[in-house]
């Protein structure tokens, strides 16, 4: 039988519970990503692919006893930034959550950063989105970011929505764009709006005390700084995003 030498970093090798070097049977022709992604790590994770000392993209075919140095990606991820493993890159940071990190969907939409999110689309549709919009995906789903079409994406690793949120700021690099600029619910931007014409639509409360309001073009949910705000700004300061 004939093997492929696989080294991990720490990084990939402590979470996806490999040993640091896996000895790969070369029974069949196959990409490196393939055989990457045959040992539970999905190519999103992948920050750079060494073999015999020089870098390779996904489509390389190994050869028997070669060694392959697979070494995860180092915050923050630049996504601007062409490479070898990723030629195409984003302008601009938009994700696409799906339904295993839902709740980050509207955490993300408070910082701004324009996050789709909808619980009925399938693996499938998600990676189609992702490469036709040229999104970020934000999964806890391995064999979703192993889908060819996803180029960028991030296996979160934490259960709760505040810690996914510090998770994905510090890997990503994330800097606050516009704050409270989105619709938490549906994902537009939103539009300031005169208090006069949504006056009928206020609590008696919220009319004496509050005068700056936005609106959503999509839904028509009203938003204002009030207490909830605060809450907000609490959390985006435990995710390192304001101080």
């Amino acid at each position: 039988m004939k093997y492929l030498k696989l080294f991990f970093d720490r990084e990939l090798a402590d979470y996806f519970r490999l040993g640091f070097h896996v000895h790969y049977p070369l029974n069949r022709k196959a990409s490196i990503k393939d055989i990457i992604e045959s040992q539970g790590v999905p190519h999103t994770e992948v920050g750079q692919i060494v073999v015999q000392g020089l870098p390779q993209d996904f489509s390389y075919i190994p050869g028997a006893g070669e060694h392959v140095l697979v070494r995860s990606i180092q915050p923050p991820f630049d996504v601007s930034s062409p490479d070898r493993l990723r030629p195409r890159s984003f302008s601009e940071i938009r994700f696409v959550v799906d339904v295993n990190a839902g709740k980050l969907a509207p955490l993300l939409r408070m910082l701004g950063y324009d996050t789709f999110f909808d619980h009925e689309l399938g693996d499938e549709q998600i990676a189609l989105l992702a490469h036709e919009q040229k999104r970020i995906v934000l999964s806890r789903d391995r064999a979703l970011l192993k889908r060819g079409r996803i180029e960028f994406g991030r296996l979160i690793r934490s259960a709760r929505p505040g810690d996914q949120l510090r998770e994905v700021v510090t890997f990503f690099g994330l800097k606050s764009l516009n704050l409270f600029s989105r619709c938490l619910r549906c994902n537009h931007a939103l539009r300031d709006v005169d208090k006069n014409q949504i006056l009928h639509r206020l609590q008696p409360k919220t009319r004496k005390y509050y005068s700056r309001f936005s609106i959503c073009p999509g839904c028509e949910r009203i938003f204002w700084p009030g207490s909830h705000w605060e809450k907000m700004k609490s959390l985006m300061k435990n995710a390192g995003i304001v101080q």
